[in-house]
């Protein structure tokens, strides 16, 4: 009977050890996941990201955008349709993703237009001329500079400020939080922090919308 007693009481103990373990692994397993969203948070908007838009604008978009992409190129537009629908109600805010091989160079180029002021002039240019400087999915920097006659840019500052140290951080910044994002393509959008639930122009105005009509109530 001792014996059945003793080992009652160490079977509870080791209930009550398995329980507290489970209960301390699964606190544990939250905030980490806790930790992580807020990972990606940070992740998603960076002070050096640039922006369109009111600032205070309730919907956002983030999108991952590689210049030499032609869905980007196609989807800029749409974009920018409906910011121009829903005035002062979406900002658009760029990360960098040069998934192309070189693109990270006209990537740099952007950022040098930045410096004087002319980074959305730059890329509009730039994203409607694509056809001519993305030969075989292949950029070639080269072929850019043309494209950007007649912005009121100083061309040969530029080329002396691609190679910046803070440039070629901004880049390295944006490629370590697409990786963190899970971000394996362009463009890849996020709205009000969330990811679309399948890629397409549909989905991407249906959570726009949706966000837009929580911020009316």
């Amino acid at each position: 009977m001792k014996h059945k007693t003793l080992f009652i009481i160490a079977l509870t103990g080791l209930l009550l050890t398995f329980i507290i373990g489970t209960l301390l692994y699964t606190a544990q397993k939250e905030d980490q996941s806790v930790q992580m969203s807020d990972l990606q948070r940070a992740a998603l908007i960076r002070m050096h990201s640039p922006t369109l838009g009111k600032a205070d604008a309730p919907v956002v978009i983030v999108e991952f955008l590689d210049p030499a992409c032609e869905t980007c190129r196609a989807f800029y537009p749409l974009v920018k349709e409906m910011m121009a629908a829903n005035p002062d109600q979406i900002r658009l805010v760029l990360r960098y993703a040069p998934f192309h091989n070189g693109s990270e160079q006209v990537v740099a180029v952007l950022e040098a237009a930045r410096r004087q002021g002319k980074f959305w002039p730059a890329l509009e240019a730039l994203l409607a001329a694509q056809a001519d400087w993305v030969q075989h999915h292949k950029p070639q920097v080269a072929l850019v500079w043309k494209h950007l006659e007649g912005l009121g840019l100083n061309l040969e500052q530029m080329q002396a400020d691609m190679t910046s140290p803070a440039i070629v951080s901004v880049i390295a910044q944006d490629l370590a939080d697409a990786r963190a994002l899970n971000v394996t393509k362009t463009p890849e959008f996020f709205v009000n922090g969330k990811p679309l639930p399948a890629f397409g122009y549909e989905q991407l105005k249906g959570l726009v919308d949706e966000a837009l009509v929580s911020a009316r109530r």
